[in-house]
């Protein structure tokens, strides 16, 4: 059985996150995704943490579904924490997830934070001051099936080799703990692809999950998995991810890399991007002020790898597909934004199929009987990989072209 699992995500109570993050939402968004498992993110946060043991109940060992049993999806027990702190010199702001296989292991996870002096009431992610090494201790001390996954791990501000207060290496990072780190997650601006080019990273599995702030947000990036119905619990989730064993742990869903916000050198307030070899003949500065550019993840890859770009697959990794949420492809499609008629659009397509089903498996003759021929062929381009893209930067979105030569017709009034 094929499962999709978004395990990184946030609550209402996490700083810029939608007040309609709720549990009975979340589950509701994840089916109408086709999302089997998903992360409750957030565990950390005393608020959160009492609302999802008001809500969930533990259906299979280690994953949880709503007491209502209104909604198929799972949930599993997930956190992402920012641990900002001074190390060789230079301030450190990682941010990193915690999967946890039940509330037991979330109750003592939050105990040894506390101890260390750590205000877990702030935000849902919430700023502590331990190490990425302590932290995998308190973690582990907590349940040793616990993990610890680097989140965004490219990420300029707050990932693992971010340009801006990011390490070199796991080891650097996470010190006689980098033995508990078994995996990566790649970030919205960057795909599979791009950290072949870095052979250290080959032991590691790298997984992709949306970091979602809003429910439509939800599987804008995703792992898929191989696992028998009657198998299905938090160990067998978590064994796919460990063992990077491709008849189980199937791929990766991914955004287009161009297209997030963090892809190339650039700088926002003078509108300027520039590829890496550009910033390096430009000597890290902006032509348009002055300033100095902040280094994306294209060119934070460069640095520390050992292959080119045209690298091919390395034995054992984990394809990926890359997919673009069918909101988008929609709009894109008839050249507007996400508003009613595209929402209004979506909606009845979902109500046939799920999210993905429609952007991954569907054929064309059938995507077309639940919407229209240029939708239809909109996502056959995806799936092709026939887009153009610009690429974002400085925390500015990329954006993704399907037709970029073909005049847009009117969005019709379907059904």
């Amino acid at each position: 059985m094929r499962i999709i699992a978004d395990l990184q995500i946030h609550s209402r109570y996490s700083r810029a996150c939608s007040q309609d993050l709720i549990p009975g939402n979340i589950a509701l968004w994840a089916d109408k995704k086709g999302i089997g498992v998903i992360g409750t993110g957030d565990i950390t946060h005393p608020k959160w943490l009492a609302e999802l043991k008001e809500a969930l109940v533990e259906s299979k060992p280690g994953l949880y579904q709503l007491k209502a049993k209104s909604s198929k999806a799972f949930f599993m027990l997930t956190a992402e924490v920012s641990s900002i702190y001074k190390q060789g010199e230079k301030v450190r702001r990682i941010h990193n997830m915690i999967l946890a296989p039940n509330f037991a292991a979330v109750d003592k996870i939050i105990s040894g934070l506390e101890k260390r002096g750590c205000n877990l009431k702030a935000d849902g992610r919430p700023i502590i001051g331990v190490h990425c090494d302590e932290l995998v201790r308190i973690v582990l001390d907590a349940d040793p099936k616990c993990i610890i996954i680097p989140a965004h791990a490219w990420t300029p501000h707050f990932g693992l080799f971010g340009s801006l207060s990011g390490f070199d290496s796991i080891e650097e990072a996470f010190g006689d703990q980098a033995k508990n780190i078994f995996a990566i997650e790649t970030g919205l601006s960057s795909d599979p692809k791009m950290n072949w080019q870095v052979s250290a990273l080959d032991k590691y599995s790298l997984v992709s999950n949306s970091d979602a702030h809003s429910l439509r947000k939800i599987g804008r990036e995703a792992n898929v998995f191989e696992i028998p119905e009657d198998k299905l619990q938090y160990s067998s989730v978590i064994d796919r991810i460990k063992n990077k064993d491709p008849k189980s742990f199937l791929y990766t869903i991914e955004f287009f890399p161009e297209e997030g916000k963090y892809h190339l050198d650039g700088h926002a307030d003078c509108k300027f991007s520039c590829l890496p070899e550009e910033t390096r003949r430009l000597k890290g500065i902006c032509p348009v002020c002055g300033k100095k550019l902040l280094a994306g993840v294209l060119s934070r890859i460069h640095d520390l790898s050992d292959r080119t770009n045209h690298v091919q697959q390395p034995a054992g990794a984990i394809p990926y597909k890359s997919v673009i949420p069918l909101e988008e492809v929609i709009a894109e499609t008839y050249g507007t934004g996400i508003g009613k008629k595209v929402l209004g659009t979506y909606e009845r397509m979902v109500a046939k199929h799920t999210e993905f089903e429609i952007l991954l498996d569907l054929p064309k003759d059938e995507i077309t009987k639940i919407s229209d021929p240029m939708i239809a062929e909109s996502i056959i381009r995806v799936r092709e990989g026939k887009v153009k893209v610009e690429g974002g930067y400085d925390g500015i979105f990329g954006k993704i072209h399907i037709h970029p030569h073909t005049k847009k017709p009117k969005i019709p009034v379907l059904f």
